[in-house]
């Protein structure tokens, strides 16, 4: 296993009860969630998917050796991972976002203002976490804020909304720290 794993979905619920499980999938096409082989759960073990099929926006598949329903019920809150050296190598203008990991953060004149700390979803879209300093702001993932990401020269570039949100965060942080 490589040191990066990618977090490719989430185990939901239980689904029926022949020990099927319904899985939110962070992948592009849903249904790719089990399409890398063995996944690796967030408590070590490695799990095969297969019958998946799509129900609305979530997968629901089984899992080899998971047969009733209340084994299905206790994988729930589960995340999945691959080794991204399992994944393919994504085209010229897309990435995945553990390769943005400790990437500078910098500004439109390329001064450095941060690096990437991690990615979240709250559930109101991607944010990405940026460590300044000792302390970290999160910023919306979202072109308006990072017009620019770009693996080859190892940057990720904030436009002026951007940095601005970034350090209104850090102001009202260190304001409430006084």
């Amino acid at each position: 296993m490589s040191d990066k794993r990618i977090l490719i979905g989430r185990i939901v619920a239980a689904h029926g009860l022949k020990g099927e499980v319904k899985i939110k999938s962070f992948t592009e096409a849903p249904l790719d969630v089990a399409s890398y082989g063995a996944v690796l759960a967030s408590d070590g073990r490695k799990f095969q998917l297969v019958h998946e099929r799509l129900q609305g926006e979530t997968v629901i598949a089984a899992i080899k050796g998971i047969n009733d329903r209340n084994s299905a019920e206790t994988l729930r809150g589960l995340d999945l991972y691959v080794d991204r050296a399992d994944l393919p190598e994504p085209e010229d203008d897309e990435f995945y976002h553990a390769d943005l990991i400790d990437l500078p953060v910098t500004d439109a004149s390329g001064a450095e203002v941060g690096r990437v700390l991690a990615f979240h979803n709250f559930g109101g879209g991607d944010v990405m976490e940026v460590k300044r300093g000792t302390a970290s702001v999160f910023v919306p993932f979202t072109v308006k804020m990072v017009p620019t990401v770009d693996v080859k020269t190892k940057r990720v570039v904030l436009s002026a909304d951007g940095l601005a949100a970034m350090l209104e965060v850090n102001e009202k942080s260190a304001a409430g720290a006084a």
